[in-house]
Parts: C-alpha cells; sequence; structure tokens
C-alpha cells in the first residue's frame, strides 16, 4: 500500500503544482479579469506554485527517502505519508487497502 499511496500524493501533488502554474498564468494576464493589482495577482501566483513545489519537495525530500527504515524514521515518515495523503482520502483513485495490516497502527 505504501508505493502505491506514495504514487497516489504525487500524482495529486503533481496536479495541484500544474493548476497553481495555470492559475497563476491566468490571474497574472488579465488581473483587471479578477479584480486585482497586478503586482498583487504576480505575488499570489508566486505563492501559489511555490506551495505546491514546497509540498512535493516535502514527500520526495523527507518523506519517501525513510519510508520502509527500521525504528522512529521509518514510522515518522509512515505517519507523515498519511498526513499529506488525509485531505485526499475521498478522492476516487486513493488506493484504500483492506488489508489489516497495513493499516495504521496495527502490528507489521
Amino acid at each position: 500500500m505504501t508505493a502505491a499511496l506514495v504514487a497516489f500524493v504525487q500524482a495529486r501533488f503533481n496536479e495541484e503544482l500544474e493548476k497553481a502554474r495555470f492559475a497563476g498564468d491566468v490571474v497574472v494576464a488579465q488581473p483587471e479579469r479578477f479584480g486585482v493589482e497586478p503586482e498583487d495577482a504576480a505575488r499570489h501566483a508566486r505563492f501559489s506554485v511555490a506551495a505546491a513545489e514546497a509540498r512535493l519537495a516535502l514527500l520526495d525530500d523527507t518523506v519517501v527517502p525513510y519510508l520502509g527504515t527500521a525504528g522512529p524514521g521509518g514510522l515518522n515518515a509512515e505517519f507523515q505519508l498519511r498526513l499529506l495523503a488525509a485531505p485526499y482520502v475521498e478522492h476516487r483513485d486513493y488506493p484504500h487497502d483492506k488489508e489489516p495490516a497495513d493499516q495504521p497502527g496495527s502490528p507489521t
């Protein structure tokens, strides 16, 4: 389940990054259409892209490398992965696993 959950979360974060880039391009190109100042539109676009990039970096650089490792680091990475995935639990592609051994808090 962990590999499937990583792939799922990476796909969602990549989608969010593309959406942030697209939305930023649209708002920066036509700020008057959205009733914002050009500087505010550009600042918000940069923020949205940076936030999406940060989520990807968090997952790829500080969670994925520690998944499956022994001890607190591995347990922490598993917990962080599940926290990052939590907002998407109702997504149609969420990789729900029915095996009790793969549920949080269950013995492995």
